[in-house]
């Protein structure tokens, strides 16, 4: 792989749900020695260290179910203009956080490939679709809301005005396993590209992810990745507030990486969702930073057995 300028950003984002835990995550991804895996692999990193929300005015939610609304809206101005900014000197890895970050990493990603006139395109490796609006969502957790954002949907009237909304038949989501009724409502008839963990068993990772990529690469795409830990099954990265039986194994995951290493279209990456308070021993901090690994261009036979002892 093409030798990268890595810029680290911490985004300790706790406000998406209530459940707290995640604000630890990107120290935990320091710990588990991210920095020592990209630099390993002739990738340089620089680490901007952790950000903090902006202060903003919002008004009070029409839902009034919706949580920490003024905490949010702060992160995403804040990861917005970081990741604008970010984008023109490397590739940025924003280091989560819950996803609520992602309405603010997607779309300062959109906006710095809108001023370079190429087409932006999301891999969204989770368990939920995160479609809603504040309006529509039933828990009021805000992490399930970021994808709504960035591709324009109503509704989100106390955020920032989206510069370059991203086109839902440019995001892919795979892993899917667990969508509410109102999701899958606004989800029906669009473009989006959706394969749930059905699809993947009938069909294998590799296929959908193939053609997707092709599409990317039809027309010079560049491509922003947003890993949640809940991707993966339970059994292999128990670290996480919002675990769905089922999900991706540590070999599909590492197949994905690793044919995005291959790409070469992956511009920007989210992990987002670790909660190390549930975590086990680091297990899923540890599989997280091997992943990363797996993306930026380890192979197989690089890897080192691990001991847990």
């Amino acid at each position: 792989m093409t030798e990268q300028n890595c810029i680290l950003i911490g985004a300790p984002v706790d406000c998406g749900k209530r459940r707290q835990g995640c604000l630890m995550g990107p120290d935990a991804y320091r710990t588990a020695g991210i920095t020592e895996a990209l630099t390993d692999l002739g990738h340089s990193v620089a680490d901007l260290g952790n950000l903090t929300p902006a202060e903003v005015d919002v008004p009070d939610p029409k839902n009034p179910l919706v949580h920490d609304l003024k905490r949010t809206v702060g992160w995403t101005k804040t990861l917005s203009e970081a990741a604008e900014n970010a984008a023109q000197s490397g590739m940025p890895i924003f280091l989560g956080g819950d996803h609520a970050l992602a309405a603010g990493t997607v779309s300062g990603m959109a906006a710095h490939y809108a001023k370079e006139d190429r087409p932006f395109f999301v891999l969204w490796l989770d368990a939920h679709t995160d479609f809603h609006t504040p309006d529509t969502t039933d828990s009021g957790n805000l992490h399930g809301t970021p994808v709504g954002y960035f591709t324009g949907r109503e509704g989100f009237d106390a955020f920032p005005p989206l510069k370059s909304p991203v086109p839902l038949e440019n995001i892919c989501m795979i892993g899917l396993r667990s969508v509410d009724p109102a999701e899958r409502a606004a989800l029906a008839g669009t473009d989006a590209i959706l394969h749930d963990m059905r699809s993947i068993d009938e069909q294998g990772i590799s296929a959908p992810l193939s053609a997707f990529l092709d599409r990317v690469a039809s027309v010079n795409g560049a491509l922003h990745v947003s890993l949640d830990v809940d991707f993966l099954d339970p059994s292999v990265a128990p670290g996480v507030g919002t675990t769905v039986p089922g999900g991706a194994t540590t070999r599909e995951a590492h197949l994905i990486m690793e044919m995005l290493c291959d790409s070469g279209l992956v511009g920007s990456l989210d992990l987002v969702e670790l909660n190390p308070f549930l975590d086990d021993r680091g297990m899923t901090a540890n599989l997280m930073v091997d992943l990363v690994a797996s993306l930026m261009g380890r192979r197989v036979f690089d890897r080192l057995t691990r001991s847990r002892k």
